[in-house]
């Protein structure tokens, strides 16, 4: 398994700087993905002939498009893909602002679908690949004060889950990431927070923030063995669709499946009701 050319968004730091570590560890070549020109720049100088850093915004199609020539031009191939760009934004629902409510869904979501939708094409061509959508136990069970970035992620997995589908009969495989707290930059650094605050949402929305910010140092997830396991399910013959990552997702989205379970057995009878 050396040798394979990876994709990877947002590598300056956290999961996705751990990940092109391991990808080039291994002996497979990493295209990284940075907005400071600069440090794409000083990837490539640092990792000749095993990495290469691109300037690119996931929210800016052309600089998207770009990246995908220059891979197609460098190497004709593409065998690994990973969406990992994107930020947290925390806030109630009311108070997002619809200017904050697009920049999450630009980056977390439209950004993700289109490098996506430019890596699809070469993929089809060799009838092989592996995508992985770094989503979050957030993208399958939501919380208050979340819900924003919870609709971004849900919707990552929607298309993708539908896409895994599509692409299979093709050679093509996809993996959904669904990590809990790790210890990156994402409760601060980029993280974000809606401007507004309405009084009566302190005790749920609030307590939220609070929380993002005191846990920030704190989380049990270690970037590198995430990055290992990640690597890993690149190298079995079937991987699987959904990959929580930590023991704090585990018990989330056990707890959602619980949840919806519990809601068709009590409201089946109402639900058959409604057929001719």
């Amino acid at each position: 398994m050396q040798n394979r050319i990876w994709f990877i968004t947002g590598i300056s730091g956290g999961l996705g700087k751990a990940l092109a570590e391991a990808v080039m560890a291994n002996g497979n070549f990493a295209v990284g993905t940075f907005r400071s020109r600069q440090q794409a720049a000083n990837f490539t100088e640092q990792n000749e002939g095993k990495g290469l850093g691109l300037v690119m915004d996931v929210t800016q199609q052309e600089q998207v498009r770009a990246a995908f020539e220059t891979v197609q031009t460098n190497f004709g191939r593409l065998d690994v893909l990973v969406n990992n760009a994107g930020f947290g934004f925390a806030g109630a629902v009311e108070e997002a602002s619809d200017e904050e409510v697009r920049a999450v869904m630009e980056a977390n979501f439209f950004g993700a679908l289109e490098v996506t939708r430019q890596a699809l094409p070469l993929f089809r061509q060799q009838k092989s690949g592996h995508i992985l959508q770094i989503s979050s136990h957030g993208g399958i069970k939501a919380f208050p004060g979340f819900g924003i970035y919870n609709a971004a992620k849900f919707a990552l997995e929607g298309f993708s889950e539908a896409l895994a589908g599509e692409v299979a009969p093709l050679g093509i495989r996809l993996t959904i990431v669904e990590p809990g707290p790790f210890r990156t930059g994402f409760a601060a650094g980029s993280f974000q927070e809606a401007a507004a605050k309405i009084d009566d949402y302190q005790a749920t929305a609030g307590l939220f923030r609070e929380r993002m910010s005191a846990v920030n140092g704190k989380q049990e997830g270690d970037p590198e063995k995430a990055a290992a396991a990640i690597y890993y399910i690149t190298t079995v013959a079937n991987p699987p669709l959904r990959l929580p990552l930590g023991k704090v997702p585990l018990t989330t989205i056990q707890a959602k499946l619980d949840s919806v379970q519990k809601d068709l057995n009590d409201w089946r009878a109402l639900a058959e009701g409604t057929v001719f």
